[in-house]
């Protein structure tokens, strides 16, 4: 005899769709994130943003200036083993203009690590004074507000974590302000900047901004959650819990299960490392 049988009140298949999506909800790319290897990972989440540069662009800034020299060589490689293209060439071919130029440095960062471990080399060569001219250089672009100058973008894609950390202690104490306080222009270029800087200098702020963004909004962003939980949990996840606890007055795990349920919040506070509250 069979073991299944055929309600009596068969359901509608949008409601057979709906108890579906609500099972599998956030819980299916998510287990596919965490699954991949790390190298794989970022080639897999890299070319997704390709695909949606309005809406994951910032997903190669989070690549670019938060992984180490090491991480992006490899990244790079399995990006290329996974498309049988260059990152280069995709980012190439899906935008245009000054966002093209800022991509393209970003995927220099992302190819060659160009911009994580220099610290003997600017010490070597009057780090300081680099600082000092290259923090004048900035305050001038930013106050003209061009954005997209060929200088900016090299300075942001080229210098060390360390030489850019000098720069910006510079620019702070001789203009009286913090650089992104100066990048606050609703522009898609400006926001890029500022997560380009927060990524390498900031990173378990930008972490936290994500998060917030994430579960705060109307709607839970299970794309971006998603990613962080499952790129991190390896890595910084107590750290960047740890800010947003500070930041939100509330612990991360908690906020997550008020945003999320079924075995998608499980798995969630799981990889968090925490229990729920």
């Amino acid at each position: 005899m069979a073991s299944l049988t055929v309600p009596a009140e068969v359901p509608s298949v949008a409601e057979d769709c709906e108890q579906l999506r609500s099972a599998f909800k956030g819980i299916e790319k998510l287990v596919l994130i965490w699954t991949l290897d790390p190298s794989e990972r970022d080639a897999y989440l890299a070319k997704e943003a390709t695909k949606r540069w309005t809406k994951s662009n910032f997903v190669l800034v989070e690549i670019a200036c938060t992984r180490s020299p090491k991480e992006l060589v490899l990244a790079r490689e399995a990006y290329h083993a996974c498309n049988k293209k260059s990152l280069e060439e995709d980012v190439a071919y899906h935008t245009a203009g000054d966002h093209r130029k800022a991509r393209m440095s970003l995927c220099h960062i992302a190819s060659f690590g160009t911009s994580c471990e220099l610290l003997p080399i600017w010490r070597r060569r009057g780090g300081r004074s680099l600082a000092k001219a290259e923090s004048k250089v900035l305050h001038e672009k930013i106050s003209d507000k061009a954005y997209s100058d060929d200088e900016v973008i090299r300075i942001l894609a080229t210098r060390s974590k360390a030489q850019l950390n000098a720069t910006l202690n510079h620019y702070k104490d001789e203009y009286g302000e913090d650089i992104l306080k100066q990048l606050e222009d609703e522009d898609e270029l400006v926001a890029l900047l500022r997560a380009t800087i927060k990524g390498l200098v900031y990173p378990e702020h930008y972490f936290v901004e994500v998060l917030r963004d994430a579960i705060n909004r109307r709607g839970t962003e299970e794309d971006h959650l998603s990613r962080v939980i499952a790129t991190r949990a390896e890595v910084d996840l107590k750290t960047i819990a740890n800010e947003y606890q500070k930041r939100d007055s509330i612990p991360l795990g908690c906020a997550i299960a008020k945003d999320t349920g079924g075995d998608y919040e499980n798995m969630l506070v799981a990889l968090l490392g925490q229990e729920e509250e």
